[in-house]
């Protein structure tokens, strides 16, 4: 039973004691997103098993703990944490976290009449990614799956429409380079510039990553070493998710019975 591995998207897919699955021929969404409203996981066949795993019903922490990333596109620090750190510790946390993403880094901007020009580090390249990954982030709440599938490519600024396709179906790629050649990704990267700028203590390398706002040497150390381990740390509810450790309220097994 394979669920096109998923890139790890989810052990919440496969739920009970059967392997969803879905038709091909009628379900228009990815895996991730069988169980994301009523009529993805009717259309996908999954209701019943998306319903007794109560993947329908928020669990969202009252306060969680909320994880910024400061970072450019084709960087390659930053793409290792974004891919290895962030986004596996959001499948696995997303319930007591929250992740902002901020893709700007070490660039340059300059003011150009009513707009705005960029130069970035790597390049013209990094400044495309950069503004796709920006209109990506104000235009689906797929942003972040997405922009992992594109930091783990090859290449990240022509992976954008296949990246689309797997993750997103429904989104237009035409409208994301519209948003991304147009005024409003220009006025959505200067917002970006303005929030690095405004860092307390000011970057000095990226990926940059804050905690609860807060960023400290010890806090990027730790983030860079095991992010999962910090934001269990700094989860101060009780009690602490199943995920770092604290009690479950319900054990899901995911077995595929040879038939």
């Amino acid at each position: 039973c394979s669920v096109e591995k998923m890139n790890v998207l989810l052990p919440l897919l496969v739920v009970g004691s059967a392997c969803l699955t879905a038709s091909s021929s009628s379900c228009p969404y990815p895996p991730g997103r069988w169980c994301s409203s009523m009529e993805s996981a009717v259309q996908c066949g999954v209701l019943k098993q998306c319903l007794e795993s109560d993947l329908f019903r928020s669990r969202r922490a009252a306060d969680p703990v909320q994880v910024s990333l400061y970072y450019e596109s084709l960087c390659p620090g930053c793409r290792y944490f974004l891919t290895m750190e962030l986004f596996p510790t959001w499948l696995l946390l997303h319930d007591y976290m929250s992740v902002t993403l901020v893709p700007f880094g070490n660039a340059q901007e300059k003011p150009d009449g009513q707009k705005f020009t960029f130069e970035c580090q790597h390049g013209e390249q990094e400044c495309l990614g950069n503004m796709m990954e920006t209109c990506l982030l104000n235009m689906t709440d797929m942003a972040f799956p997405i922009i992992y599938c594109m930091e783990s490519s090859a290449d990240v600024t022509g992976s954008l429409e296949s990246c689309i396709k797997l993750k997103a179906p429904e989104l237009s790629t035409d409208k994301v380079m519209s948003c991304v050649k147009g005024d409003l990704g220009n006025q959505l990267m200067h917002q970006n510039a303005l929030k690095t700028k405004a860092l307390n203590p000011p970057h000095n390398y990226v990926p940059w990553v804050t905690i609860n706002g807060v960023h400290t040497e010890d806090l990027q150390t730790k983030a860079m070493n095991s992010l999962f381990t910090l934001v269990c740390d700094m989860y101060k509810q009780d009690p602490k998710p199943p995920e770092c450790g604290g009690p479950s309220q319900r054990h899901h097994r995911s077995y595929c019975h040879t038939q």
